[in-house]
C-alpha cells in the first residue's frame, strides 16, 4: 500500500444530490468509482487531496464511507496472481499540516493547485481491508493488521530537516537506495528525491517515478532514522556491481548527527 502513488477510490451517488444537481434519480446510491492520487501519514493512514467541485468528494459529504484499490500487478504476465489490496474507510477533511506537507512532497505537481479554495486534505480512517495476495491468498485484514498503532511523534517532526539533509547532501546514497535496494534503473537525467521516510521505510521520487525502500525494522526517532539510513548505504555500497565497500557519502557520519 505505501509504494503506490494512485488508488481507484469508491464513493455512494446519493439520490437526493443526484435528484438535486439534475441528474437522473436512479444514479443515485449507485457506487462510483474514480482515479486519485494518495500519499500516507507515518502511520499509513491514506490521505487524499480532494476538490469539492468533484463528485467523489460531494459524494463524501453525504456518505463518508470509502473503498480505496490499490493495485499491485502491474508488469506482471498474469495479473490475476499478483497482489491488490482493498481498503475500506472513512474520509475526513483534515487540518493537520502534516498530511498536506506529506501529500505535496510525494506529488510535487499538486502544488499547482493544491491552495486553491476547493482543494483539501481528507485522511481516511481505515476500519478493515481486504487482501488479495494471489491464487488461494485471501484474507480480511483488520485497523491493527494494516496501520502502526500510532505516528511516532519525534520522527515527525524530524522528517522535514531528514528529507532536506538527504535531498540536499547525499544524492548518491539515494540513488544506490533506488538502483541497488529498489531495483530501479539509473538512466534519468533527474536524480531521485526523497518524499518521505516513516517507522517501516522511505519513499523517493524521480518526475513521475516512485520508489520504495523497507526499513527491516521500525525507525521512531531521528537517531534511529540516521543509523538506519547509513546502514542501507553500507549495504548498498557493497552490494553494486563493481563497487567497494567505503564510507563515502554515507548518510551520516561521526561528524553527521542531525540528519
Amino acid at each position: 500500500m505505501r509504494g503506490a502513488g494512485l488508488a481507484a477510490l469508491s464513493t455512494a451517488f446519493r439520490a437526493d444530490d443526484a435528484q438535486q444537481d439534475g441528474r437522473s434519480a436512479d444514479r443515485g446510491d449507485w457506487p462510483y468509482p474514480s482515479l486519485v492520487q494518495v500519499a500516507f501519514d507515518l502511520d499509513g493512514t491514506p490521505l487524499l487531496l480532494l476538490s469539492t467541485l468533484a463528485d467523489h468528494t460531494k459524494n463524501i459529504a453525504r456518505d463518508p464511507r470509502v473503498g480505496l484499490l490499490f493495485d499491485g500487478t502491474a508488469g506482471l504476465a498474469e495479473p490475476l496472481s499478483g497482489p491488490r489490496l482493498s481498503v475500506l474507510g472513512r474520509a475526513e477533511r483534515s487540518e493537520e499540516p502534516r498530511h498536506r506537507a506529506r501529500f505535496l512532497a510525494r506529488h510535487p505537481g499538486a502544488a499547482l493547485y493544491a491552495g486553491f479554495t476547493d482543494f483539501s486534505v481528507y485522511a481516511v480512517a481505515v476500519e478493515r481491508a481486504h487482501l488479495v495476495a494471489g491464487f488461494g491468498r485471501v484474507r480480511w485484514l483488520d485497523r491493527a493488521d494494516l496501520l502502526l498503532p500510532g505516528v511516532p511523534a519525534a520522527l515527525a517532526e524530524a522528517e522535514g530537516a531528514i528529507l532536506a539533509h538527504m535531498n540536499a547532501d547525499h544524492a548518491d546514497a539515494l540513488r544506490l537506495y533506488v538502483t541497488v535496494l529498489a531495483g530501479r534503473s539509473a538512466e534519468g537525467a533527474e536524480p531521485w528525491a526523497m518524499t518521505g521516510i516513516d517507522p517501516d521505510g522511505c519513499d523517493l521520487r524521480r518526475s513521475g517515478e516512485m520508489a520504495r525502500v523497507d526499513f527491516d525494522h521500525s525507525v521512531e526517532n531521528p537517531e534511529d532514522a540516521r543509523v538506519t539510513l547509513a546502514g542501507l548505504a553500507r549495504q548498498a555500497r557493497q552490494n553494486a556491481p563493481g563497487s567497494a565497500p567505503g564510507v563515502a557519502d554515507d548518510p551520516v557520519d561521526s561528524d553527521d548527527r542531525d540528519g
